[in-house]
């Protein structure tokens, strides 16, 4: 069984994974979807970190002119439509 350390502003509360699941069951929905938005966020957060991360280590595209770039805008926006 996972311990996690679960720190609030001067407060340290250890917890398993499933006293921490136990207690947030006990959120009223809107609270738990709030707490589901924000662990999404978190999440997408770390993924755009590291997609930025993994972009910024390819060596830079020189040859790109700005018609190429104008064609790939007009490509994504016929896929989206």
């Amino acid at each position: 069984m996972s311990t996690a350390t679960v720190t609030i502003p001067n407060i340290q509360v250890q917890l398993t994974v499933e006293q921490l699941i136990m207690a947030l069951r006990q959120l009223e929905p809107g609270e738990r979807a709030k707490l589901a938005r924000a662990l999404a966020s978190a999440e997408l957060d770390t993924e755009l970190a590291q997609l930025i991360t993994e972009l910024y280590g390819q060596p830079p595209v020189e040859d790109i002119s700005e018609d190429d770039i104008l064609a790939e805008i007009r490509t994504v926006r016929r896929k989206r439509s």
